[in-house]
């Protein structure tokens, strides 16, 4: 990946003011703050898992971040902790996404056909297209419109998460971006399903509008299950067609974060890191994505390999929502709100037009 994830959760003013010297890092060494905060990611995501195995329509990683969410608003969590809690949110978020890899295989994106190929690009790349424009429209930062253009377009928080790592941007606006993701997402597993019985569709074409056009894997799951008969299968394929689409945009968005660092230099203006061309965390996505796609892999290796994923991204998740305050949500306005609800329409009508063109 590159460069560091710009995610550094603030934790609760209160607990800022109250560190006596005995609890700041002088007194604490590095290992033993990575530790502690590590702990209380992990802790959090193990509480997650255990909720989503008792709430299946939920993803364990949205669980996650309302509790942390929870836990930096109620609880006064020591200042010092922070090290683990960025490590949580950058290193294993990295490793998370990288080994999500293995959880796809060119073969089942191919045999989708071309057709339903084209839709799968087409979603993802005047999803994008059009929510950076909208963005510019509403005078959001660039960064922000990124983070949401990401989010929407590709597979929720993790692309969310991804983006923020390629472009830097500020936490509020990565918070911001997470939170959207929730609720209009979750939003849409009941209103997919039902948008398909009006229309009449067959479980081909609304299994292909649900995984074109519903931002998360578990939320598209969730839809198609509601759906039932063969949607399930093709919508999350389809959905993992749009993951795969992570590679590519990340590269895309990596070349012009490049660039604007090198106007910002010329300009006077302080440039930074530039990140690589190719995020490493991108090049280990599509390494997995070989590896799995060559075969080689037994089944329990796969399957062991989705929870690693699944724990990983989830202690990443809990360590994001550590980060979420209700004041900041509140300080940002309502454009974002007003664009993320415009994408999520945008993506919903190229994914109806996808459909009906190839199904």
């Amino acid at each position: 990946m590159i460069g560091d994830l710009h995610v550094t959760p603030e934790l609760p003013v209160a607990a800022q003011s109250d560190t006596t010297p005995e609890t700041t890092p002088r007194a604490h060494s590095r290992a033993i703050a990575l530790t502690a905060g590590i702990a209380l990611c992990v802790a959090g995501a193990g509480t997650a898992l255990l909720l989503g195995g008792l709430i299946p329509a939920v993803n364990p990683m949205l669980i996650a971040i309302v509790l942390g969410a929870l836990a930096a608003n109620l609880v006064s969590l020591p200042a010092w902790i922070r090290p683990g809690v960025e490590f949580s949110t950058k290193r294993l978020l990295r490793l998370g996404i990288a080994v999500l890899g293995l959880q796809l295989m060119f073969s089942d994106i191919i045999e989708l056909g071309w057709g339903v190929i084209g839709v799968v690009i087409a979603i993802v790349t005047l999803g994008i297209t059009g929510t950076m424009y909208l963005g510019r429209l509403l005078g959001l930062s660039w960064t922000q419109r990124v983070l949401i253009a990401c989010g929407f377009s590709i597979c929720g928080a993790a692309a969310v998460a991804a983006a923020d790592g390629v472009v830097d941007a500020k936490d509020e606006e990565t918070l911001t971006s997470i939170a959207l993701v929730v609720v209009f997402g979750t939003a849409m597993i009941p209103g997919i399903p039902l948008l398909a019985h009006i229309m009449g569709m067959n479980d081909l074409q609304a299994g292909i509008l649900a995984g074109g056009s519903i931002h998360e894997v578990a939320q598209v799951v969730a839809a198609g299950g509601v759906i039932g008969g063969s949607a399930l299968a093709v919508a999350t394929v389809v959905k993992l067609a749009r993951v795969l689409m992570l590679a590519p945009a990340m590269a895309y968005f990596g070349l012009v974060q490049r660039r604007r660092c090198r106007e910002k230099g010329t300009n006077g203006a302080t440039v930074g890191t530039r990140p690589p061309l190719v995020p490493v965390f991108v090049l280990g996505f599509l390494a997995l994505v070989a590896v799995r796609s060559s075969g080689l892999l037994p089944d329990v290796v796969v399957d062991q390999a989705a929870l690693v994923q699944s724990a990983l991204l989830t202690t990443a998740m809990f360590g994001l929502g550590i980060g979420v305050r209700l004041s900041l949500l509140r300080s940002v306005g309502p454009r974002p709100f007003i664009l993320a609800a415009a994408a999520t329409g945008w993506v919903l009508l190229v994914a109806l037009l996808g459909v009906a063109i190839v199904a």
